[in-house]
């Protein structure tokens, strides 16, 4: 039997996820990355128990799971410090069947390629869909053209190619050019209504012998979350309710301090200890409709390409993983392709667009801005921990406990 080929567009987390996924299962795989270098987008990652149990399908879970740091608690707090709610492991594990694990992205996208054969992946590859193809003719099969850089130029100036491949994987973001020649008519993602910033620092001198718990702390229309990694660093993100676009002349990490620099440490600690460099702000958009697939002729969306989500629950990455393991299991190498890819659609579609709605609803807390909301605000989350000690983890239950597709 011929083997079957695959390209993957973007090597980010869900396109590397993808690619190990379906070389797993036997396809050939070429990954097409626009950047020149593997250089991933972000600081630090949240996997939940769901990704783990993907990436247990393609032995990287343990990997992952190494990676946690030796942290028990996690906080709810105020700007002033006060303490909302706690949790910590041991109720993860009950309640979902393992922790959550912070990684560094950097981290991730290394154990991924690892597993790659070499030469899979092409950087400085900007790709085009010419033809999403036909999965039910043998002779239509999808057509990508790509243009790489040649003798140090740029890729515009480069040599251009034209590849052919049973099955494409769109996992090239948000701003997904795959995505809009599918389904030209559909919405952009719309703004969230806030701005994020996100940072790696080593734990500063004042708090890394006291290894303080993750916390996550809410104020008027922003959000801090600082978490620390296995390896002795901080990953720290912020949030805050500002228009759309809205920049000032100082650099990030002024702007941070404004915002934050009087918030309870180790935030503080934190913002002196960042280079303004470092700092990676973005603002923050969400999918404003349901697309009608998933998929369309012998192309799948996935990741950010098709459901971009706040990060408010964690799980934008974890659902680019569940995304690529969920194809791979229905692609088999000697599936009908046309049957897989329906049925990758009818499985992720559902679910994406549940958790997408969800981290939208949360992200609409964190924009409150007056001290009358943000106090009742500040009391209902202390009341419900009281009631429910788990109120930290309730926001992904029937999405961290997913289990993948059983093998066949």
């Amino acid at each position: 039997m011929r083997q079957r080929t695959a390209i993957v567009i973007g090597g980010g987390i869900g396109g590397l996820t993808a690619a190990v996924a379906l070389d797993h299962r036997g396809w050939s795989v070429t990954v097409l990355e626009r950047a020149a270098a593997l250089e991933p987008v972000g600081a630090g990652i949240g996997l939940a128990p769901n990704a783990q149990r993907a990436l247990d399908t393609v032995g990287a879970g343990d990997a992952v799971r190494a990676m946690a740091a030796s942290q028990r608690a996690g906080e709810l707090r105020l700007p002033s410090g006060r303490l909302l709610a706690r949790t910590d492991n041991a109720a993860a594990v009950r309640r979902f069947g393992g922790p959550v694990v912070v990684a560094h992205r950097a981290d991730l996208v290394a154990l991924l390629t690892a597993r790659l054969p070499g030469g899979t992946v092409r950087t400085g590859a900007r790709a085009h869909l010419v033809d999403e193809g036909d999965p039910l003719r043998d002779d239509r099969p999808a057509r990508v053209r790509t243009t790489e850089p040649e003798g140090g130029g740029t890729a515009s100036e480069g040599r251009a190619e034209e590849l052919t491949a049973d099955l494409v994987v769109a996992a090239d973001g948000i701003h997904s050019a795959v995505r809009r020649t599918l389904f030209p008519g559909h919405p952009e993602p719309r703004y969230a209504g806030f701005t994020a910033w996100r940072f790696v620092v080593p734990a500063p001198a004042a708090t890394a012998g006291s290894r303080y718990a993750a916390h996550e702390t809410w104020g008027p229309g922003g959000v801090w979350g600082s978490v620390p990694l296995h390896d002795g660093r901080v990953y720290a993100y912020a949030t805050a309710a500002v228009p759309p676009g809205e920049r000032t002349d100082a650099d990030q990490r002024t702007e941070l301090l404004h915002r934050f620099g009087d918030w309870h440490r180790p935030v503080p600690d934190l913002l002196a200890a960042v280079d303004p460099a470092a700092v990676l702000r973005n603002d923050v958009h969400t999918a404003a409709a349901a697309p009608p697939a998933f998929h369309r002729g012998r192309v799948a969306l996935l990741g950010d390409a098709v459901h971009p989500m706040t990060p408010n629950l964690g799980q934008g990455g974890c659902q680019a993983i569940e995304d690529a393991v969920v194809l791979s299991h229905e692609a088999a190498p000697d599936a009908d392709l046309s049957a897989a890819l329906a049925a990758y659609t009818g499985q992720r579609l559902p679910r994406t667009m549940d958790v997408v709605r969800r981290a939208e609803r949360i992200g609409r807390l964190t924009t409150w801005r007056s001290r009358p909301a943000c106090v009742l605000r500040g009391a209902a989350m202390a009341a419900t921990a009281r009631l429910a000690p788990d109120l930290v983890l309730r926001g992904l239950d029937g999405i961290a406990d997913w289990r993948p597709p059983a093998a066949p």
